[in-house]
């Protein structure tokens, strides 16, 4: 117990219960015959009704049949197994920094507390174009390239390929959410020029104090999409919107999980939220998983579309820019900030 930095403990109230409440519930909804065929107009309003009522109630949803091939899926967790059992020197030749923020990183702060995990992140597409400092009076852009290591051969190949689907994918989800809000199905295209979305290797080792620490603590995404690909360990706990209870989602067999940022949020006028979610950890088994953050352009300004407002219900965001608001969020990664990170909440009106 004296081993463990007192960095990675959680306040009390924030510690994860012994016990699991296993979701009942979160929608699983099968895509089969949108994405693997030429839907029929029933089956697409089906699902979109089932993708509009995931969102509205839970902000998560899980997918089978989504058209992402095994084998591709099974090389990229394969890679990623090979990654972490390298010693740490040999990953740390591709650590990341404030300067060059895509890479490797073992000591990730959430909510100013440390994560007990690592993590590979890569850009897709590369580079990534953000803000130089999230400062609104200074315009400079930055580019940040991806780092492979030359001792995992094929890694880069697999994991753009993957990325490629996972694109595809996102846009078509994106797609049928457009439509749950009534909107044109290519509503949101305009937003991601030159995008900002990125894949990330998580790794969770054992850990010795599962009652203290988190493997991520609560947080909410700040982007458009989330696309998580899990392996059976488990331990993604939703907080339930209707009393707050931490949810765990248990694994389901080549699915992936589907959350909805702060950025639909903002979009759609809350009509959908953004919901708070966390990670437990293991004593005994490592964990690994494999999320896709798929997020506007950085020139993007976020702002509730002009179709879900009118008299009755007016705007409750003021437009931000999404790439100071990301390049903002990215500060907090590092280092403990003195005050909160910026949230949404921060740009509501009234």
């Amino acid at each position: 117990m004296g081993e463990v930095d007192p960095a990675f403990f959680q306040a009390p109230e924030h510690r994860p219960l012994p016990e699991n409440i296993e979701a009942e519930g979160i929608p699983l909804i099968d895509l089969q015959q949108v994405i693997l065929q030429e839907p029929e107009p029933r089956a697409l309003e089906e699902i979109v009704s089932q993708i509009g009522d995931a969102c509205k109630q839970w902000g998560f949803f899980q997918i089978i049949n989504h058209g992402i091939p095994i084998d591709l899926r099974d090389g990229i967790e394969s890679y990623s197994r090979k990654f972490y059992s390298l010693p740490k020197e040999e990953r740390k030749k591709v650590s990341r920094d404030e300067e060059k923020p895509l890479g490797y990183y073992d000591t990730e702060h959430t909510k100013n507390v440390r994560d007990w995990k690592e993590v590979f992140d890569f850009a897709t597409p590369e580079p990534m174009i953000l803000p130089n400092s999230p400062d609104p009076h200074e315009g400079n852009l930055k580019e940040s390239f991806n780092q492979w290591l030359e001792s995992l051969p094929g890694m880069k190949e697999t994991c753009t390929e993957y990325a490629k689907e996972m694109e595809k994918l996102a846009f078509k989800l994106l797609e049928f959410i457009a439509l749950s809000l009534g909107l044109e199905g290519d509503r949101f295209k305009e937003f991601f020029k030159d995008h900002t979305s990125f894949i990330r290797l998580n790794h969770y080792p054992p850990c010795p104090i599962p009652d203290l620490a988190l493997g991520v603590g609560r947080h909410k995404d700040a982007g458009v999409l989330t696309i998580l690909a899990q392996d059976d360990v488990g331990g993604l706990q939703v907080k339930r919107k209707t009393d707050g209870q931490w949810i765990l989602v248990k694994p389901v067999p080549d699915s992936y999980i589907i959350n909805v940022g702060d950025t639909i949020q903002v979009w759609s006028n809350d009509r959908y939220e953004s919901v708070e979610h966390r990670v437990k950890v293991n004593s005994e088994r490592e964990r690994f998983s494999i999320p896709y953050f798929f997020n506007a352009g950085y020139d993007t300004m976020v702002k509730p579309l002009e179709e879900l407002v009118d008299e009755e219900n007016p705007p409750n965001y003021n437009a931000f820019s999404w790439g100071k608001f990301f390049a903002a969020r990215k500060r907090s990664n590092y280092k403990k900030l003195a005050e909160e990170n910026v949230q949404i909440y921060h740009f509501k009106t009234g």
